[in-house]
């Protein structure tokens, strides 16, 4: 069994916003819901990605520090 691109795409975005908020990342992985998918049913998907938002300080921060 292998995870998906969906699985590894959420599985980065997790470290991302764990690494944004400096929280510790097992509790979002402990919460993961893996489904099983394919055609031969080999990969896992992740039902419950985490979300990750902004505030616009955050974003006039990120287009400051684009522009120096």
């Amino acid at each position: 069994m292998r995870l998906s691109d969906q699985a590894v795409g959420t599985l980065m975005m997790a470290l991302q916003k764990c690494l944004l908020e400096q929280i510790d990342i097992v509790e979002i992985l402990k919460d993961f819901e893996f489904i099983i998918q394919g055609e031969s049913q080999s990969e896992l998907i992740i039902a419950n990605p985490p979300t990750v938002s902004f505030d616009d300080e955050f974003m006039e921060e990120l287009e400051e520090a684009k522009t120096n």
